[in-house]
């Protein structure tokens, strides 16, 4: 369960990036192709930051499809829950991620009061 250790370096960054302020939320984008289950992540996190300065932000996830292109110009998203192949589903030609490596910090809510 790789998610706790995701949750465990998120936690160190958000925190280091608040500067001591109270988070309220942390707003992250993961792609399909991350091998990330978004209820694992989010269960992590509750477990990761309790009892520390970030026990109350809520961990908001976007998730991204996987989004390849050939070099004929085609686009095409992908179902997490299909069988991940690398040819295009159009012409066959080899293809490109575009989208679906993502894992990134959006946003963090901090209270300035």
């Amino acid at each position: 369960m790789h998610e706790v250790a995701l949750a465990t370096q998120l936690s160190h960054v958000v925190a280091r990036h608040a500067e001591g302020r109270r988070v309220c939320a942390v707003d992250i984008e993961v792609g399909a192709l991350r091998q990330v289950v978004p209820a694992t992540l989010a269960y992590a996190w509750r477990f990761v930051v309790k009892d520390t300065v970030l026990q109350d932000a809520q961990l908001n996830i976007t998730w991204v499809d996987a989004e390849i292109a050939c070099s004929s110009g085609h686009h095409t998203r992908l179902d997490a829950t299909d069988y991940l192949d690398v040819r295009c589903p159009t012409c066959a030609s080899p293809t490109t991620v575009i989208a679906g490596e993502e894992f990134r910090v959006i946003d963090i809510e901090v209270d300035l009061s």
